[in-house]
């Protein structure tokens, strides 16, 4: 009897469009009370995208206005800032 392999779930970066592991990938999301979040468990509800831990892929995705079309969500300076910040602390603490 042939052993069954679990699918490992695979998500695209939208600042470098590269398909990679969903765990390799941070979300984020905008919850149903529109606000934009990093969300680091990925379990998070509302509309989300995933994006590589580094902070060129997350300027590629601010300088195409990708992240406010995949989440349909205005993103302004300080919420760019934010989420920046939110990025850079959760990957210098995993």
């Amino acid at each position: 009897m042939p052993v069954r392999r679990r699918k490992i779930p695979q998500r695209t970066c939208i600042g470098c469009t590269e398909v990679k592991n969903k765990k390799e990938l941070i979300r984020i999301v905008r919850t149903p009370e529109s606000e934009v979040i990093v969300d680091f468990t990925g379990k998070k509800a509302g509309r989300g995208c995933y994006i590589c831990p580094s902070l060129s892929c997350l300027e590629r995705a601010f300088r195409g206005n990708l992240l406010e079309k995949k989440l349909d969500a205005k993103i302004d300076y300080e919420l760019k800032e934010k989420l920046k910040n939110e990025l850079m602390t959760g990957i210098i603490h995993e």
